[in-house]
């Protein structure tokens, strides 16, 4: 095919990561498909002669390096950035201890960063290339039981954003991808970590939650072969969207953030607007 690309595919050994994996390479292109445990990653994968399975800890920047020029030693290049790699710690923000909502931030932010900072040298000498970050509806719409996840995520959205000015000068472009509720082990009881401390104010609201989540889980709307596809699609554009609010359930969250932005800039534009100096 002569679109074939070379993808590097963060936590590809689980969930969505999988599924991605799977649609790029029988769309034809050539993967690095990345994994903390590289034998799980085997596992799900197989062989193929157009996939290079490599371990990355993404929370390591010396790991993202050395995957990166792996990638390039088998492939030469690195068109497809997608920063998949996540994890979700659930419960109140009082019951989270500094060192979860770290580890939080180092999976879900840092990671990211870790690994487009050792591909984008490359891209950038290219003027071509396409960093797709996974996000959420949590990315947009914080809520409660979920102000770490919602912390990271909105933190990988602003990166995201600014990135996207600094580097479309170099032909690079970018994706931000905001999925709802989509059937993948994400909500699985070893996939959630909650909070170390436990603070009897929060039991009843804590209850709700793990209950919302138990029920959800395995029954979500999100289909994540169909997204993969959608990523297929969306790098084969000229023009690929910037934000790609993935799912019925995130189109409605999205829509309901947007509504509220604007009936508090409505409610509060007086106020608001009369901040300036008087001779501004």
């Amino acid at each position: 095919m002569n679109n074939k690309k070379v993808w590097f595919i963060t936590g590809a050994g689980r969930g969505m990561g999988v599924e991605f994996t799977k649609a790029a390479l029988a769309a034809g292109h050539q993967v690095v498909a990345t994994g903390r445990n590289t034998e799980k990653v085997a596992k799900v994968l197989g062989d193929d002669e157009n996939l290079l399975i490599v371990q990355l800890d993404v929370t390591n920047p010396s790991d993202a390096e050395a995957a990166v020029k792996l990638a390039v030693n088998r492939f030469g290049r690195i068109d497809v950035l997608v920063n998949n790699a996540g994890n979700f710690y659930g419960g109140f923000f009082e019951e989270l201890t500094p060192q979860q909502l770290e580890r939080q931030m180092s999976t879900n932010l840092y990671g990211p960063m870790n690994v487009t900072r050792a591909v984008l040298p490359m891209m950038r000498k290219a003027r071509s290339g396409h960093i797709i970050s996974i996000s959420s509806l949590a990315g947009l719409v914080g809520g409660a039981g979920g102000s770490a996840y919602s912390a990271s995520k909105f933190g990988l959205e602003g990166w995201m954003e600014s990135l996207r000015d600094e580097v479309a000068r170099f032909g690079i472009k970018t994706t931000i991808v905001e999925p709802g509720f989509f059937r993948t082990e994400l909500l699985e009881p070893e996939s959630t970590f909650w909070g170390d401390l436990s603070i009897d104010d929060y039991a009843e609201g804590n209850a709700q939650i793990k209950a919302f989540f138990k029920e959800k889980n395995r029954k979500q709307e999100g289909d994540p072969v169909k997204l993969a596809k959608a990523l297929i699609t969306i790098v084969s554009q000229e023009k690929p969207p910037f934000r790609l609010i993935a799912g019925a359930d995130a189109i409605a969250g999205a829509e309901q953030k947007v509504a509220e932005l604007q009936q508090q800039i409505n409610a509060h534009r007086e106020l608001s607007t009369s901040l300036a100096y008087e001779d501004a």
